[in-house]
């Protein structure tokens, strides 16, 4: 383990200032909007959980201001104060002034680190309208303020400083402050407490024994995380009201400089939840060592199921199609923050080529032993893989049994489809309509020229707990897996997506709701990348129509409604207003309903997005699943503020 006094001013390089920061942004936090801003947020804890990463943080505090501007605290080292020589500045003002300066190069400083590069400090500095670093070591407090990466105060130690309770005992460590630049981020720089919360949850899990402390001034919540399980408890977690088949299978390797911790449990459901860690940075793309897992996990279980003479005739093959229903797993890797090769800043994909055959041979010896030193686990798992197995098989013959060859891609369109006219996806959209009435509004109100129609004769299957031949074999869900026209399971193709945006318009009643939930479910189920891409809406048609005399407005919720009567009420209208409450979409005549919820110019659309996978897998699985008690004590929880149209 690195000392203290091994961490100074000569383990500091700097290799460029920061004008190509505040000139291209996107470049190291890859957008700026909102969630530009929350990485921010990120890259500053991370550095504290390098710390920890490093063996001397027990403490990252977050606390999000009034005022917006956020605050990470740490029990660490302390960011180095004594001066370079070469720059003849202090090492904390190189770090936070100059791009790629920081421990994070020097393997000796941090052997782990989240951080690429060492940018992540100065990064931050330089899209802040200010930003200021206070530094505990040795007895003493240091302090430095910056405004847009450049500083406006020579480093200097405090006299008395002005110290958060809980840092009043603590001798060593980091405090960063610092506000978004609101010239960078024009979308806004308000953070949200529940995606911060999500980080420093997940963060919990991998870093075992780290306290993290979560304080919101703007609604006196707070939060606090501490896990001793690990990504195993994290598994656990991802498994929560699911039926589990075996208990977490854990296995862990380390070398010299490369670590691998892997937790597999399987459940009874049918969808995948995986999740790839790297210095505890989330590879939401996955990577090398999300490739090599699942390579071994399929040679893994098919060298087992053949031992055990699981499949009778012995031509049987798993494929990783097979292997990952129900699959629920954890891959979280640790290695020298110098070493890291992340595909783009962000780091959402792992690029390093040794950790492939690396977690591959890891993970076969791993799954090996536990089959071996577990029978009964085992069989539940290549009985369940083997169940997989067969349905893929069933659903294969049923598509060539119910449909002609290349149906699903879309060769023979539904009869009840109203495509349009373009045959570019980028500027086509589908309406899927609930009911013939509103569906027949729609085809004659649209533009053809851009707008397809497709009306739905009522609730769909759900899909949460249905195999692919259950799914292709309901008329409604084959009609709208035709028109769009990529296939679905191993013939999905996305690259033939007929149309970028797909748009649930549904009534604003309980059912129209439930309609909705239930393609909400079969999108995220088994179309995600739809979802993923950005491609599917929810309309928001108008609950009320007022009309005054020939003057008629449209009102999307109470409040629009309640504020325009207060306006004609304070304009003096004399006229009495009319107001209709749309129980349907099928009242609306078709000029009617283009005006309000079809015309780009009008509409409006929310865009289904998935923020926050283990949050989504946990609500899907608890509202369209077959176990009862957690979904009674939703219903339980939020009876009263359910608010019904009936």
């Amino acid at each position: 383990m690195a000392k203290n006094s091994d961490y100074s001013a000569h383990n500091i390089q700097v290799l460029e200032g920061l004008e190509p920061v505040r000139k291209r942004p996107a470049m190291y936090i890859g957008s700026t909007d909102l969630k530009g801003v929350h990485h921010l947020v990120t890259e500053i804890i991370d550095n504290s959980v390098d710390e920890a990463l490093a063996g001397f943080a027990k403490n990252v505090w977050v606390t999000l201001h009034a005022d917006n501007s956020i605050e990470v605290s740490d029990d660490g080292r302390g960011i180095p104060v004594d001066i370079i020589p070469h720059y003849k500045k202090s090492a904390l003002e190189i770090v936070m002034t100059k791009l790629h300066a920081g421990g994070k190069f020097d393997s000796k400083a941090y052997k782990v680190s989240g951080g690429l590069h060492g940018v992540g400090a100065s990064v931050v500095n330089a899209l802040s309208e200010w930003m200021w670093v206070q530094v505990r070591r040795e007895g003493k407090v240091y302090r430095q303020e910056f405004k847009r990466g450049k500083p406006t105060t020579e480093i200097a130690v405090v006299k008395n400083p002005e110290l958060k309770p809980y840092l009043s005992k603590v001798q060593n460590g980091t405090t960063s402050v610092f506000f978004p630049d609101r010239e960078i981020f024009k979308e806004g720089t308000t953070i949200d407490f529940e995606i911060v919360k999500r980080s420093l949850r997940e963060r919990a899990y991998l870093v075992a024994g780290l306290k993290f402390h979560l304080y919101d001034e703007r609604s006196d919540d707070e939060v606090h995380f501490y896990f001793e399980g690990g990504i195993a408890s994290l598994v656990e977690q991802l498994n929560k009201n699911k039926i589990t088949l075996t208990k977490p299978i854990y296995i862990k390797k380390e070398t010299d400089d490369l670590s691998i911790e892997i937790a597999v449990q399987y459940n009874d459901g049918f969808s995948e939840t995986v999740e790839s860690f790297v210095n505890v940075i989330n590879t939401i793309e996955g990577g090398s060592h999300l490739t090599g897992f699942r390579m071994a996990l399929t040679r893994s279980l098919n060298d087992y199921a053949k031992k055990i003479g699981a499949f009778k005739n012995g031509e049987e093959t798993i494929t990783g199609e097979d292997a990952r229903e129900g699959l629920t797993a954890v891959v979280f890797v640790k290695m020298p923050g110098d070493k890291v090769q992340f595909e783009g800043q962000t780091k959402a994909k792992l690029g390093n080529a040794n950790v492939q055959p690396f977690a591959q041979a890891v993970t076969k010896e791993g799954l090996d032993m536990f089959f071996e030193e577990n029978p009964a686990d085992a069989k539940r798992v290549i009985e369940k893989v083997a169940l997989a197995l067969k349905a893929r098989l069933a659903a294969k013959a049923a598509k060539d049994l119910v449909l002609r060859k290349g149906a699903l891609e879309g060769s023979t369109l539904p009869g009840k489809l109203a495509d349009c006219q373009s045959r570019e996806p980028q500027e086509s959209e589908l309406y899927i309509v609930e009911g013939d009435s509103a569906g027949g509004s729609a085809k004659q109100g649209r533009d053809r020229k851009f707008q397809a129609i497709l009306p739905l004769g009522g609730k769909i299957l759900n899909t949460e707990r249905a195999r692919l031949d259950k799914i292709i074999e309901f008329e409604e869900l084959k009609d709208l897996i035709i028109a769009l026209g990529m296939g679905i399971g191993d013939t999905l193709n996305d690259q033939k997506l007929r149309y970028h945006r797909i748009i649930i318009m549904c009534d604003a009643d309980v059912d129209g709701q439930h309609i909705t939930t239930l393609l909400l479910t079969f999108f995220y189920r088994h179309l995600p990348v739809i979802v993923q891409n950005g491609f599917l809406y929810i309309a928001m048609p108008p609950l009320y129509k007022i009309q005054t005399g020939k003057d008629i407005f449209y009102a999307y919720n109470d409040e629009e409604k309640d504020k325009h009567l207060l306006k004609l009420k304070t304009d003096g209208v004399k006229t009495i207003p009319s107001v209709q409450r749309y129980k349907g979409l099928g009242e609306m005549n078709p000029e009617q309903l283009w005006e309000t919820t079809m015309n780009p110019t009008n509409r409006t659309l929310k865009q289904v997005g998935i923020p926050d996978v283990q949050k989504a897998d946990e609500v899907f699985n608890m509202l369209m699943g077959d176990e009862v008690p957690p979904r009674k004590r939703f219903i339980q929880t939020h009876a009263k503020t359910a608010n019904l149209d009936i």
